[in-house]
């Protein structure tokens, strides 16, 4: 990560947030690639996709989680990049992903 887009984040305000925090952005930024998308935004998709990996990789590289934990977020990676850059071989759907991170979401407000 040569460039980060949250640059105050990865200089270590993301390690302050919970884990529910960290995944409901992640999952904003989800939901941004899917409206852009359907608007036909590819530029803006794939900048919101890309922020969305890069806060993955942050979520993963947080020491606060340990390893059966890590286990999950590896494997969530690997659905997202699946569904929106691979083959799309795990059958996700970009809702069903977006499913996926809203509990999260409604976590951290709570």
């Amino acid at each position: 990560m040569s460039n980060p887009g949250h640059l105050t984040l990865a200089k270590g305000r993301w390690g302050t947030f919970s884990l529910s925090e960290q995944l409901g952005n992640i999952g904003s930024e989800i939901e941004r690639a899917i409206k852009w998308e359907k608007r036909g935004d590819t530029e803006h998709r794939a900048k919101a996709l890309e922020r969305s990996m890069e806060l993955l990789n942050l979520t993963l590289a947080d020491p606060r989680w340990k390893k059966c934990r890590r286990y999950e977020l590896a494997r969530v990676r690997e659905v997202v990049s699946d569904t929106f850059y691979g083959g799309n071989t795990y059958g996700s759907s970009p809702e069903s992903i977006a499913r996926y991170f809203f509990p999260f979401a409604c976590a951290a407000r709570a």
